[in-house]
């Protein structure tokens, strides 16, 4: 009896052991696909910008319309390669504990209206339409300021954008709603895009997984750019969420608290200046 309990054991410490070991492959292996992505989102854009700079140096100076075409891609990739190092240096410190919020008292509406400002080349190219409006209680005619982090918002709001802009259809709307509830900030970012499998929607913000349509991602795919946004909205004791429908569109929407107290002194502002019509459901681009 006693070698029959103790077989039965070691047969199930076995199994438990090759589960173990399968999760483990798996894992490395999702890491290895990570790596090699993020390898890929390096190196493709430094090439391109190196390809394009050198061609610039043989076009003829009286060839304006040439030129500016290769300035402007240059300008896309190079772009496009500092958004990705931002989320890439961001998971690293994520990942190392060492990111701390830096809190301070933020003027919202100039924060979403300078990404508004950022990704309009991106848009415009495009054709989509961003509607950002907001609740008549905000009256952000004039100044919003809300306690929390300046840079850590920029980046999720800037994540969120990207994704819609990449996933719209051309000449499609974009909308952006801002409103307090119980104290808390609330953004939505909607969409009418290619939308997400409802099966895909627990994994898209795992950074070492991927899904078919690489809609988990501004970087194409490897699942950085949402990772790193839930994880820099937990960090501002936040949460996020997500419904979608496949050909439909996603709507993610953000709720932070404010924060108690500010441990940096001064305001957080754009240097740009917006202003407002009467309307309080301003069409922007």
């Amino acid at each position: 009896m006693k070698n029959n309990e103790t077989s039965e054991n070691l047969e199930k410490i076995s199994k438990e052991l090759e589960l173990v070991n399968k999760k483990l492959k798996e894992s490395e292996a999702f890491k290895t696909n990570f790596i090699s992505n993020i390898t890929n989102e390096i190196v493709n854009p430094f090439s391109s910008i190196l390809g394009l700079s050198k061609n610039i140096m043989s076009v003829k100076e009286k060839d304006y319309c040439k030129i500016k075409t290769m300035a402007e891609l240059i300008y896309s990739e190079a772009f496009d390669l500092d958004f990705q190092l931002k989320n890439i240096f961001a998971a690293a410190k994520i990942e190392a504990g060492e990111i701390e919020p830096e809190i301070m008292n933020v003027d919202i509406n100039k924060l979403i209206l300078s990404v508004l400002d950022i990704y309009k080349f991106k848009s415009d190219k495009k054709l989509l339409s961003i509607n950002f409006n907001y609740d008549n209680s905000l009256e952000l005619k004039n100044k919003f300021f809300f306690k929390t982090d300046s840079e850590k918002l920029k980046l999720i709001l800037s994540n969120l954008l990207s994704n819609s802009i990449k996933y719209s259809n051309a000449a499609d709307r974009i909308e952006i709603k801002l409103w307090i509830e119980n104290d808390n900030l609330e953004i939505k970012v909607k969409d009418n895009g290619i939308g997400i499998d409802k099966k895909d929607l627990k994994i898209i913000f795992d950074r070492f997984r991927r899904i078919d349509t690489s809609i988990n991602s501004v970087n194409k795919g490897h699942g950085l750019g949402l990772s790193v946004t839930k994880a820099l909205v937990n960090i501002l004791d936040g949460n996020i969420k997500v419904t979608s429908k496949i050909n439909s569109g996603s709507i993610f929407t953000i709720s932070i608290p404010e924060a108690k107290t500010t441990n940096i002194e001064g305001f957080a502002v754009d240097d740009n200046e917006f202003f407002f019509d009467n309307d309080n459901d301003n069409e922007i681009f």
